[in-house]
Parts: structure tokens; sequence; C-alpha cells
């Protein structure tokens, strides 16, 4: 993941000592590390990204999760590892979606007297839906960020979007093409740019259209330098670093600076429906690990010891 740091009138929520470094959380998503070393070293994950449930009405056809309405739920209250995080840590928490969950409320309440900043991802249409319920949420701080699928903006779907603090449009490449970049453009919206996954219904869409998606990748990797200056932010998640080729944009020192690492580095991804953790939501379903009685700190240092494993594999 990467983001460049817009300096606002912003207040800090917490810091915490994490390895080697000091992290600082402010209440417009800004999170700044510190160290006097030459490379950050974590002892637990900065931000775990969370399923909690995999019930959705939308039935987008490229949903690389594959939900549908009967989805399952999964469990959030009762684990063990629930219990284990620490103070500031970050969580993301999408689905399906995250309002179909009937311990959603209650499991925000348990991570707000852990401390932790839980963000949630919705889509444009349950945003719309849930709209006073998000700004709620937002006021007992219950939740700070909002990310929002958007793939058919309107004037009131953007008139929403500015009413509710530390919102951030979700597109995807392959699936973000120009009509829906220039509706969206110069109107004062930070975008998140997420990798095309092709798993579940990601990878029959693509088969079904891959030249659709082919076309409308080769667009954005394009344009991307052209669409820096519309947008209030761009950010990436890693897999759209690799696909889109962003280091090209950056000097080696700006890399270093805004680059936030690794997947497996100090985030990973925990499926709560079916109890198992893995370095990210792409990670193949033979590197996905049961939960068990695992702690958040235990998970990590698995899916640590994996990354390094793989790094390394080969060069001794």
């Amino acid at each position: 993941m990467m983001a460049k740091i817009i300096f606002e009138n912003r207040k800090k929520i917490g810091s915490y000592v994490n390895g080697n470094y000091t992290t600082t959380i402010y209440n417009d998503g800004t999170r700044i590390r510190e160290t006097e070393e030459d490379e950050f070293i974590p002892a637990f994950a900065e931000n775990c990204d969370i399923k909690i449930t995999d019930c959705c009405n939308m039935g987008c056809s490229f949903c690389h999760e594959g939900s549908t309405p009967q989805g399952k739920h999964g469990d959030i209250l009762n684990p063990k590892f629930l219990k284990t995080f620490h103070p500031y840590q970050e969580l993301a928490l999408g689905g399906g979606s995250v309002f179909e969950h009937p311990d959603f409320i209650p499991f925000l309440e348990n991570l707000k007297k852990q401390k932790v900043i839980a963000n949630i991802t919705v889509h444009q249409v349950h945003f719309m839906q849930n709209l006073e319920l998000i700004k709620k949420l937002q006021e007992e701080k219950l939740i700070y960020g909002v990310g929002v699928s958007v793939s058919a903006p309107t004037e009131e779907l953007i008139k929403a979007l500015k009413s509710v603090s530390n919102t951030v449009c979700h597109v995807i490449n392959g699936i973000w093409n120009e009509r829906v970049a220039e509706m969206m453009a110069d109107k004062n919206l930070k975008v998140l740019i997420l990798g095309y996954k092709e798993l579940r219904r990601g990878n029959e869409y693509i088969a079904d259209h891959n030249e659709i998606v082919a076309n409308s990748k080769k667009w954005l990797y394009d344009n991307l330098g052209s669409l820096f200056k519309k947008f209030r932010l761009i950010s990436f998640d890693n897999l759209a670093i690799e696909q889109l080729n962003v280091k090209r944009f950056l000097t080696d020192e700006e890399w270093e600076e805004f680059y936030q690492g690794d997947d497996g580095t100090s985030t990973f991804y925990i499926d709560a429906i079916n109890q198992k953790f893995s370095q990210s939501s792409t990670a193949p379903f033979e590197k996905r690990y049961d939960i068990g009685d695992l702690t958040m700190d235990e998970m990590f240092k698995i899916i640590t010891d994996e990354y390094l494993k793989e790094k390394n594999y080969g060069k001794e």
C-alpha cells in the first residue's frame, strides 16, 4: 500500500511503539512511522484486513470474494484472537456487506474498548442506504475511515461522499474506465486503486470479458500520470502497484518515503467466515492457515516467517 501524506487540520488519535519504530495515527487517516534504524521492523501487524461476512445482495460479476445473498457470516465475537489486538492497531473490515452481519455493531463496540481503529469498506449502494448510520458510527468513534466501492458515480453519491469524514473511493484496475473516471474527476475526491484479483467470480469475469478488462487496464496504465492532477489523492494497494508499475512515477527517494511495504511485512488478512489467515486476500488457498487458538501476534509471526522464507528462497 502506498499514498502521499495530505497535511490538514488533523488531530492525533494515538501513537505506539512497534518493534524498532514509533507509529502515530491521525484522524484524517494519516499514519506516520519514525525510526532511527535503516529499516522498519515491526513486532506486530500495523493493519489487518478482516472479511467478516460473505453475505451481499449486489451480485457484482467480478467479485473476487464470491459473495451472495445467502453468504455466511463469520464469528466475530468469540474467537480468542479477537481479544488480542494492540491499542491503535488498524483493521479494514469488509465482506460481503458488513451491514448484513447481525453482530456488526457489538463487534465495533468491542474494538472500541480495545482502542482499535476500525475502518470499513462498503459498496456505493450500501453506503447510500446506510448513510446516517455511518455518520453515527463515526460520531461515536466506532469507525474511522470509509472505503466506498464506486462503479456508477452520481451527483447524489458525490455529495454524500463529501458529507462523511475520511471517505475514499475504491476502484479496480480493469473495471475503472475512462468514462467513470471523468465523472469522478475534479471533485476533490480521494481514490484508492485496487489491483484486479483473478479469484472466484473475478476469475470467471475476466475469462468472459478479457478484452474489456485488458482495454481498461491499458487505458489506466497509459493515463495514470494525468489522473494524479484530477483527484485530491490517489493511492494503491500492492497488487495495483505491481500491475500499474507505479514505481515509474517516483524517484528512489520518494519510493522509500511512501511505499509502506510488501504484503506480509506489516499487514495480513483474516477470513473470519472460514477462520483462516494469510498474507493477503489474494493468497492461494493452500497458503491460508487455520486460526484455531492463535493470537494476532502468533498469526503475524507465521506470516512474516513465510514472507522471509519466500523472499530468501533460492538465494542460499
